[in-house]
């Protein structure tokens, strides 16, 4: 089931807006009875849909339930603890926040940093072997189910190695036993995705949204809290560089450190729209040497991921980050593999459409020419081809296109005014005519359908120039009330003129009837004289009524002047 998976659709709250699409860089989301879905073969799990959706129907599996079950299971349950927690709990001490995770009931914390480090370690010798080519990170899961589902090109590029958090799984399970489980907890959802393939490795993952709320369910105040003993916060010992690991630049940073490798052209970027840019045009590069690409899903790296609390500047997060990353580096010398391939994760699938499917898809929506095309991105899709494709695609439905439903609505709206016998005028608060129908001019005379024909709908005709009931719109835009009836005559003609707000002072409507028409006297007649027959019948309710109320009153003062005078007799 979708609820299962990493980012998931509540469909009961979704509100058709198609703002997840537009958000989405890899349009890995399709709507299906105007209800947005996750595309799990194309989803990345950057999380940035749970961000944007203004309803909140995006939503990201929550683990804490699992957790906590494990925890009453097992004694031995670790917590991996991301380097961005710095920038994410800036008021607190290590020694606290430790302390505080540990009353939850974990056994330990450790630093996913130090993952981070051996990383840096392996990279760095991988990349002196090299003579040239390009390599891109593989610290970054979104980046890398990116790159294989969608730019399967450069799969072979990834360096092959871990995450950094599976690669401190391995380290804490040859530390403190294959037995003992881990859960990670941190900003970024992508890691849940890490725990359903390597389950082995990563029991759980949990975001620092997830560990504040469980503080707060369990009374916990973490500033509260001191560790106690000569036992060291984290274990099994502080982390340094890795810790850079967060904001972009920093698994560069910590590459640098371990070794020279000056021979190569080390980049980074961060942000799905970035990574796009780069990776589209990758194959251009042709320059010698090694080329290192270090990408980040997250705007600004990993402080800024999605599974954060976001209480304050990226700047002041980074500053964060980087003053902690000043501990010195450790070598970890690991009798254990981290090297991977990235065949478990299969390549997003991406039809080729020739161009009379999508010719006929464009046509459904009205689009029968380059102009009908106007790109105006209102279903989500950045232009109306990109839809088209969407649409032959099954992600996509025909009410998505704006500019097709204003159509078929102005269609609807033009074709039922035709059809109305009774003239139809809808006046903006300038007294400018929106919209009125061939009855109207018809019912007002010669010249005006004479005009008519000339401006289709008098469209932003001057009322106070065609109309002598000109000042009763006036009226009602400047009182808003809700409607209003008059009779007048106009030459030869006794009309009828229904006006009702349509928006109260800003747009008013109104219906014109010819009294002198066989069909409306007709019905006329016969509603003036409900009305009027109603109209009796309530005056003759309430004369009842008071008869009524008088007989009792007179009934109740004739019994009382009989029971005074038949006491007064019995006395005698």
């Amino acid at each position: 089931m979708d609820i299962f998976k990493p980012v998931y659709t509540e469909q009961n709250d979704c509100q058709d807006c198609y703002k997840c699409i537009r958000e989405c860089q890899l349009k890995a989301i399709k709507v299906i009875n105007n209800a947005a879905q996750i595309l799990h073969e194309d989803c990345i799990y950057c999380g940035n849909c749970t961000l944007v959706c203004p309803v909140h129907a995006k939503k990201v599996r929550n683990d804490l339930t699992r957790v906590k079950s494990l925890l009453k299971r097992n004694n031995k349950v670790i917590v991996s603890l991301a380097p961005s927690y710095m920038s994410e709990f800036p008021n607190l001490k290590d020694e606290q926040l430790v302390a505080a995770i540990k009353e939850l009931g974990f056994a330990h914390v450790s630093e996913t940093a130090l993952g981070a480090e051996l990383v840096s370690q392996k990279v760095n010798g991988f990349l002196k072997e090299k003579q040239s080519g390009i390599y891109i990170s593989s610290a970054c899961p979104s980046v890398v189910e990116m790159i294989c589902k969608h730019f399967p090109q450069y799969k072979d590029n990834i360096t092959p190695f871990l995450s950094p958090l599976l690669t401190h799984c391995k380290m804490l399970k040859q530390e403190y036993g294959e037995d003992c489980k881990i859960v990670f907890i941190g900003p970024c959802i992508a890691k849940k995705s890490e725990s359903d393939a390597f389950g082995d490795l990563l029991e759980a993952s949990l975001s620092f949204k997830d560990l504040a709320e469980w503080f707060d369910e369990e009374g916990l105040e973490a500033d509260m809290f001191y560790e106690s003993g000569t036992e060291p916060s984290f274990v099994p010992r502080r982390a340094g560089k890795g810790s850079l690991y967060p904001i972009d630049g920093g698994m560069i940073a910590g590459i640098k450190e371990n070794a020279s490798t000056t021979d190569a052209v080390f980049m980074t970027f961060s942000g799905i729209s970035s990574i796009n840019d780069v990776l589209k045009d990758l194959n251009y590069y042709r320059k010698p040497g090694l080329l290192f690409l270090e990408l980040l899903a997250c705007e600004g790296g990993c402080v800024n991921g999605p599974g954060t609390r976001k209480n304050y500047s990226r700047a002041l997060k980074r500053l964060e980050i980087i003053k902690r990353s000043e501990e010195e580096v450790v070598e970890y010398q690991a009798d254990f593999s981290i090297l991977r391939d990235f065949d478990n994760i299969d390549v997003a699938h991406k039809p080729e459409h020739p161009e009379t499917k999508i010719k006929e898809a464009l046509n459904m929506i009205g689009k029968y020419s380059d102009k009908d095309e106007i790109n105006c991105g209102g279903c989500g899709y950045n232009s109306c081809r990109e839809f088209a494709k969407a649409y032959l695609e099954d992600k996509s439905e025909p009410n998505m296109c704006v500019s097709y439903m204003r159509k078929i609505a102005h269609d609807k709206s033009t074709a039922l005014l035709g059809k109305i016998p009774s003239g139809v005028l809808i006046v903006n608060e300038d007294l400018k005519v929106v919209e009125a129908n061939q009855s109207f001019a018809r019912i007002m005379g010669e010249e005006m359908e004479q005009l008519f024909d000339t401006i289709p709908g008098l469209k932003d005709a001057d009322l106070k120039k065609i109309a002598p009931f000109y000042k009763l719109f006036s009226s009602v835009l400047s009182t808003g009330e809700d409607s209003l009836e008059r009779d007048f005559r106009l030459g030869n003609k006794m009309l009828h003129l229904s006006l009702f707000t349509i928006q109260r002072n800003k747009i008013v409507g109104a219906i014109l009837r010819d009294m002198s028409q066989p069909f409306i006297q007709q019905e006329e007649v016969i509603n003036r004289a409900k009305a009027v027959n109603q109209k009796n019948l309530e005056t003759v309710q309430k004369i009842a009524y008071l008869l009524g109320e008088n007989a009792s009153e007179t009934e109740d003062m004739l019994n009382s002047i009989v029971e005074f005078y038949t006491l007064a007799e019995e006395k005698n």
